[in-house]
């Protein structure tokens, strides 16, 4: 498990606008928002992450750097691109479950149109120097941070310079 004040493993991802998005690349202001979604096949997906879209804007004045990651395939990714929206969320595909673990994810088996395996959501809050700041993780769709809660708690943190906890 990765404890704040500690670094995260590197993370590259696929966006599906054709470009990479690699965490160590990086040089947000303040720091670099990571979401992770179940993928398409979940619909309390769709609704946090058509909820980020008009709060992006919100993140970059915070200096925030957001990205939205999946085990999705690439095709699965377009579609969710396509279908759902969210067009000015970086979107990134085929976030592995070897990966997702060292990250300390949840992995789920799916059941019913789900796939075989997928990720469990997660959120991580991480400084430039790739140190993790906060995180939030899940075991199923439900009971995920409020991302108005979160543009509050990063606002609170640059005014009192409030230190990561959770570390000890």
């Amino acid at each position: 498990m990765i404890k704040p004040r500690q670094q995260t493993p590197d993370l590259t991802v696929n966006l599906v606008n054709g470009t990479e998005w690699t965490l160590s690349k990086q040089q947000p202001e303040n720091f670099t928002l990571v979401i992770v979604y179940r993928g398409l096949h979940c619909p309390v997906c769709k609704t946090y992450l058509e909820t980020l879209q008009p709060k992006l804007s919100e993140f970059k004045e915070l200096g925030v750097n957001v990205v939205a990651v999946s085990s999705d395939t690439k095709a699965t990714a377009e579609e969710t691109y396509e279908k759902w929206d969210i067009d000015d969320v970086p979107l990134g595909y085929e976030f592995s479950i070897e990966e997702a673990r060292e990250w300390g994810l949840f992995i789920s088996k799916g059941i019913k149109d789900e796939p075989e395996t997928f990720i469990e959501p997660g959120l991580f809050v991480i400084r430039p120097n790739q140190e993790l700041y906060c995180a939030s993780l899940q075991t199923m769709p439900f009971a995920r941070p409020e991302l108005d809660a979160i543009i509050k708690a990063i606002k609170f943190v640059l005014d009192k310079d409030y230190p990561a906890r959770g570390e000890a």
